[in-house]
This record gives C-alpha cells, sequence and structure tokens, in this order.
C-alpha cells in the first residue's frame, strides 16, 4: 500500500512539474522538460528544485538496531553477525525513504 501511495505521490507531483513546465515553454522559457526518473533524481539532490515543486525524497540506510528491532531480534555482544545475517536472509529491510508532497508524508521500507 505504502508503495502506491508512493508512486501516486510521486506522479501527482511529475504531473504538475510537467504541466507548469509546458506552459511556461508556450510563454518562451527555454528550459528543457526533464524525464520522470530525472525529475524524482533532481528532487532527491537538488533542495531548491524540489522545494519549488514540493516534493521531498529522502534516502537512508537502517541501522543495524533498527534491522534487528522489525525481526524482533535482541543480540549480545557476540551475536551481532549471527543477526545481520538473519536479517539478510529473511529480507528485512535495509533502507526507509520518506516522501513528503503537499504536506502528506508517507515511509517506504526497502
Amino acid at each position: 500500500m505504502n508503495n502506491e501511495k508512493m508512486n501516486q505521490m510521486i506522479d501527482e507531483a511529475y504531473e504538475n512539474y510537467k504541466t507548469k513546465t509546458e506552459i511556461m515553454m508556450g510563454h518562451g522559457f527555454h528550459g528543457t522538460l526533464l524525464s520522470q526518473e530525472e525529475f524524482i533524481n533532481k528532487c532527491k539532490t537538488d533542495s531548491e528544485f524540489s522545494e519549488m515543486w514540493g516534493l521531498k525524497i529522502e534516502e537512508r540506510e537502517l541501522f543495524m538496531e533498527e534491522r534487528w528491532k522489525m525481526a524482533d531480534l535482541t543480540p549480545n555482544m557476540t551475536e551481532f553477525d549471527y543477526c545481520n545475517k538473519l536479517c539478510d536472509e529473511h529480507n528485512v529491510p535495509t533502507k526507509l525513504i520518506t516522501i513528503t508532497y503537499n504536506d502528506i508524508k508517507t515511509e517506504i521500507y526497502e
């Protein structure tokens, strides 16, 4: 469900960007229209651009402790490697993606 919501938010932001940019091009703006992939990457890396279009995309790697908590593991000092291996074997997410658009925030774990 969250992936669906994330895609919907990105699609809506991109359509807004595309519509407004095409209108500006019709009024003499000489820029180029970014593809959706380019738009997403620019929102991730350019905070000014991201703010202009209201789409904020943040990605970060999860800490070991966060993964262990998701897997309901509480390792002692000698079990760290074993717990990390268990998390990997059971596809416990390694990344958190936070998307904010129009003041609506959703989080996705990958």
